[in-house]
């Protein structure tokens, strides 16, 4: 509801199309001067915009508020100022370090993953807002890691990780922690154990592209934990329904696919019923059988 003097549509256009092009060029003593010309403008339209709301009802202003502080920490921030604002509508994102060379950054929430050893399934997947060191996750990993295994009797012994999570032993006791600057301290069946640690690679790869946790649509901290649950939950679903056919085509498991089919129908039965009849259907129309026997 404001009538601002200048909203610099255009020109704020032209420039985002100048600074995507001088930042690919490299040519970044250009692209720092039309950095400085979006800053101007943002600075512009906030004091205008802080000017003129006072005209407006209080729970307009309200709704305004969170919108014109993040703007206005993205309009001094520096490039080495910490706890940047990486995204308008997620303030929780941060800028995670891969040290990739083809992707270097990311950007979003750390997610730590648990996978069992043999069958290869996710037993954990936890999400670490702040960006912590990789070997400071561990012990909570494995925290949560013996909660949802707990209904098997079941905890953690052994933790295979890569030498990102060296010297945190003492966090993580009685677990044992297998690492590769233990090698020469490891017998057989650990070196063993050792060559499957990378095993856990893939998943996080199918886990981030083919089950969406690389892009989370979720509110807030607590979105973000539940997206990484509900990723890994589809990544086991997955794995089971290939277990499934598996056996299926091995034909070990084909009369109990068939018995779950008929309950599966039988319920389903069940309750189209129950529905017709909450609904005042006429039970003359509904007199063929569903499920037929044979």
């Amino acid at each position: 509801g404001l009538k601002l003097k200048m909203t610099h549509e255009r020109e704020g256009q032209s420039l985002r199309r100048r600074a995507g092009g001088y930042a690919h060029a490299k040519q970044f003593k250009r692209l720092r001067q039309v950095v400085r010309r979006q800053r101007t403008i943002l600075g512009v339209l906030l004091r205008e915009v802080q000017r003129k709301m006072t005209t407006l009802a209080q729970s307009v202003q309200d709704q305004l508020k969170p919108w014109l502080e993040r703007a206005e920490r993205i309009r001094s921030q520096r490039p080495h100022d910490k706890n940047k604002l990486y995204a308008l509508h997620a303030p929780e994102v941060e800028c995670i370090g891969k040290g990739k060379a083809r992707k270097p950054y990311e950007f979003g929430v750390k997610v730590s993953l648990a996978v069992a050893h043999k069958s290869g399934l996710i037993v954990g997947a936890r999400s670490f807002p702040g960006n912590p060191f990789d070997g400071h996750t561990l012990s909570a990993q494995l925290e949560q890691t013996s909660t949802l295994m707990q209904d098997l009797g079941v905890k953690p012994k052994v933790a295979v990780v890569d030498l990102g999570y060296r010297g945190v032993d003492a966090d993580i006791t009685p677990v044992e922690l297998i690492h590769r600057g233990k090698y020469k301290s490891l017998n057989a069946q650990q070196r063993r154990w050792l060559k499957r640690r990378q095993a856990i690679e893939p998943t996080i790869g199918h886990t981030k592209h083919d089950h969406r946790m690389d892009k989370c649509w979720l509110k807030g901290s607590e979105g973000d934990a539940l997206h990484a649950v509900l990723c890994a939950a589809g990544f086991n679903i997955r794995w089971l329904l290939r277990a499934l056919r598996r056996q299926l085509q091995a034909g070990g498991l084909k009369h109990v696919y068939l018995a779950l089919t008929a309950v599966w129908a039988a319920l389903l039965t069940a309750a189209m019923a129950g529905f017709n009849s909450a609904m005042n259907f006429n039970p003359e129309l509904s007199r063929q059988p569903v499920l037929h026997q044979t």
